[in-house]
């Protein structure tokens, strides 16, 4: 035999598309040509190849070989086509049986020596595999994602001549764990809901924001609690479910391949440095890697110092946050990844920060406040759902006795639960959160009552309200009627809603 065909998977995105190595043996000068549009990893894993195979102990053919990545038009990236070349190989070469290697996927990346090393990408290989009913062969370096997965038909190899070995005398290969990883420790020491002193109005948001995960805006003075709140909203959600925690596992698994995959209990918190670049937030580069919307994906990003990011970097954010999704595009191809996050983001006042502070004089002019402000467009205010503005603490409320733990516990329980229950109803009314509820689904779920609509008409007209930000406004409304467990919008829960929306800063922060 001198032609041979081995079935592979390309990574694009957290889509692991199918990729078929075909190669050819012919007579001629020895040489070795990869063609189908390889990148400059997947070129150099000639040398691998034929240094792993030499060093296995077995025949490399001194025949011209040419090795086709098909389809021809998909860009293959990175070292995980090693195993599956080498491989096709040995079989046009006549040194394993054909039968054993159909109906087969083959990933890995070769050492020199014949080991196999860790590959990115293997939970999304593992899912399209199992989806497909297809077997599969992965490092053992990627143990921990095989036991995530649980698919009875995946295993792990250590080196090349282990799996040579089994082709041929059929030696067991080791299976994955099929009882499921244990969950990720959400972290040692658990954040406490009443360490957050003061700022009652401030606890209540961030429970009204978990509940129907809206977007928030923190707006105080140093040292008032943001952070604190934006940690403990985290906490306040539900835990991933198992298809929740498989796409997150999918997406880290393909941007940090150094790490395990382990499924985790906690959603994803996502905090990126001011500094961050458009490309770090939306993602792209070279290789269209995701960028941090999209690591935290099924979590919250949380944005502190939020007007000193970049403007263009957050105007990016505008259409994810309406999709829940982005796309990367690049010459040849287009990659969609998700981006379905809670945005919660924390500023000053002012430059300065002292603002909204009585015991601190603020030293900004009113047009350096003016261009802070204005670095937010109106459009990306647009999608938020609570404009809050927290006092600062005072000098009682900073040297107030903690309660104790057990009423910590309590009340951090309690409104978990509340939230859990929120989340359960919203999915059970709408079958989705009331963040996602669109124009028609706002009229059918969020119905607002002659008078109530007459009271919202008004705020818009003094607000100055667009279309977006008077939809943002029910949605919040029909939230905080789940919260209080009522069945329909009343007045109390349409004020509370637009009280998110109105204070001097904020109306400052529009107006800029």
């Amino acid at each position: 035999m001198s032609l041979a065909t081995i079935s592979s998977r390309a990574i694009l995105g957290i889509e692991a598309v199918a990729v078929t190595v075909e190669t050819h043996l012919s007579n001629g000068l020895p040489g070795f040509a990869i063609v189908g549009m390889p990148e400059t990893a997947v070129r150099e894993s000639k040398e691998r190849v034929r240094s792993a195979i030499i060093n296995a102990g077995l025949e490399f053919p001194e025949r011209r070989i040419t090795v086709n990545l098909a389809p021809a038009d998909l860009p293959k990236a990175g070292g995980q086509y090693d195993l599956a070349i080498a491989m096709s190989i040995l079989l046009a070469s006549s040194q394993v049986p054909k039968a054993s290697l159909e109906a087969v996927e083959i990933m890995g990346e070769l050492a020199l020596d014949g080991t196999l090393r860790r590959i990115g990408g293997a939970v999304p290989a593992l899912l399209a595999a199992r989806e497909q009913g297809r077997a599969i062969v992965l490092p053992s370096a990627n143990q921990a994602e095989l036991d995530l997965v649980a698919y009875s038909r995946a295993f792990g190899v250590t080196n090349l001549l282990q799996y040579v070995d089994h082709l041929k005398t059929g030696a067991e290969l080791p299976q994955p764990d099929m009882a499921r990883a244990a969950p990720e420790k959400p972290c040692a020491t658990p954040l406490r809901f009443l360490e957050i002193k003061g700022q009652l109005v401030a606890r209540r948001a961030i429970q009204i924001a978990a509940a129907g995960r809206h977007n928030l805006l923190l707006v105080g003075p140093p040292g008032c609690g943001k952070t604190m709140l934006a940690q403990n909203l985290t906490r306040l959600l539900p835990p991933l479910t198992e298809h929740e925690a498989m796409e997150v596992a999918a997406i880290r698994s393909i941007s940090r391949p150094g790490i395990g995959a382990s499924p985790m209990q906690w959603r994803p918190l996502r905090t990126p440095h001011h500094s961050a670049t458009h490309v770090a937030l939306v993602g792209g580069g070279n290789r269209a890697n995701p960028g941090e919307i999209t690591l935290a994906h099924r979590g919250v990003l949380f944005l502190d110092e939020f007007t000193e990011f970049k403007p263009a970097a957050l105007d990016a954010l505008r259409e994810s946050l309406e999709t829940g999704e982005v796309t990367v595009s690049r010459a040849n191809y287009r990659i969609d990844y998700p981006a379905d996050f809670q945005l919660v983001a924390a500023m000053n006042p002012c430059p300065c920060g002292y603002a909204t502070d009585p015991a601190r004089e603020c030293r900004c002019s009113a047009d350096k406040v003016s261009r802070y402000l204005g670095k937010l467009s109106g459009p990306l205010l647009d999608r938020i759902d609570l404009l809050l503005e927290l006092p600062s603490l005072t000098h009682a409320e900073l040297l107030q006795q903690q309660q104790p733990e057990s009423n910590d516990q309590t009340e951090w329980h309690q409104a978990s639960e509340r939230v859990r229950h929120c989340h359960k109803l919203q999915r059970k009314r709408a079958g989705k959160l009331n963040y996602r509820l669109d124009s028609d689904e706002l009229e059918l779920y969020c119905k607002l009552s002659k008078p109530l609509r007459k009271l919202m008409a008004k705020t818009m007209e003094d607000l100055g309200l667009s279309a977006r930000a008077v939809h943002r406004v029910q949605k919040v409304a029909r939230t905080i009627a789940d919260f209080e467990q009522s069945e329909s919008i009343e007045k109390q829960h349409l004020l509370e809603a637009i009280s998110y929306r109105r204070s001097n800063v904020l109306s400052r922060l529009v107006q800029a």
